[in-house]
């Protein structure tokens, strides 16, 4: 029996990954990393914040489309989404961070006890939804293949600021062997509402990130010889705008723990 979504958000171990069957166990019970998992199908981050600060949230996205494709946004309080019929954006996603004043004061892997009636939550769209599209163009993940979440970086590019809000852009990095630069970029450049073509390929201090070993979030991913650093804008970057803003209170995802959706991921094809 082919997986679904929901299947896979409900694994734990790679014994489970083979048992899993619906969607929405995926969702109710993984606690890992979801690159990966799911193929097929599109992953969102999450950000929510108060009312107060929700407008500024959306002109943030508004300005920065590349890194902050919207897919979805809940009325004040709401807790649902249209992206998965029956989720709770408090319980499904796998780790979440809770932040006050910009600082990060826990990640839980449910929110249900902070979460306020007066939060807006937004879910942007997630370089994962556009792996399956990859490896089906024969582009090696090499995250993947080392069994490891996927290598982000903050950028010393700035964002265009909106309101209160400001902050630098985040980028997430696949190794890609270097005949299939151009296959990665073809393939990714349909899936715009995904974070759509790379920002940069090659030397990584042109974003100004100094050691590709260290990332910001994730993990450090083994390129494999003639490999080339591929970035593509990524949707922590609401996070690094948290972190340089510091609203009052946000709850996000935690890096490379999305939120699996019941949308194929081929919705999202131009």
């Amino acid at each position: 029996m082919t997986s679904t979504p929901a299947d896979l958000r409900a694994a734990r171990t790679p014994a489970d990954l083979h048992a899993a069957r619906t969607p929405a166990d995926l969702r109710a019970t993984h606690t890992g990393p979801t690159s990966g998992l799911a193929d097929g199908y599109a992953q969102a981050n999450l950000i929510a914040v108060p009312r107060d600060w929700a407008y500024d949230v959306l002109l943030f996205t508004q300005r920065n489309p590349k890194p902050c494709p919207v897919l979805d946004v809940t009325d004040e309080g709401g807790t649902t989404t249209t992206l998965a019929a029956g989720a709770d954006l408090r319980r499904d996603v796998p780790r979440y961070r809770v932040w006050e004043h910009g600082e990060l004061v826990d990640e839980p892997t449910d929110a249900t006890a902070h979460w306020r009636e007066d939060l807006v939550a937004f879910l942007i769209g997630c370089s994962f939804s556009f792996e399956t599209a990859l490896k089906r163009a024969d582009v090696p993940l090499r995250h993947v293949e080392q069994g490891r979440n996927v290598p982000m970086y903050v950028t010393d590019v700035q964002c265009r600021p909106a309101g209160r809000l400001h902050g630098p852009m985040v980028v997430s990095m696949r190794y890609v062997p270097e005949d299939l630069v151009d296959t990665a970029i073809a393939v990714t450049a349909r899936m715009p509402a995904v974070h759509g073509a790379p920002v940069h390929v090659g030397d990584p201090a042109a974003l100004g990130i100094r050691d590709l070993a260290a990332p910001d979030f994730g993990d450090a991913a083994e390129p494999h010889p003639g490999d080339v650093p591929v970035f593509w804008a990524c949707g922590v970057t609401p996070q690094a705008a948290v972190m340089a803003s510091k609203p009052p209170f946000a709850i996000t995802h935690a890096p490379g723990y999305m939120f699996v959706t019941d949308v194929p991921d081929t919705a999202y094809v131009v």
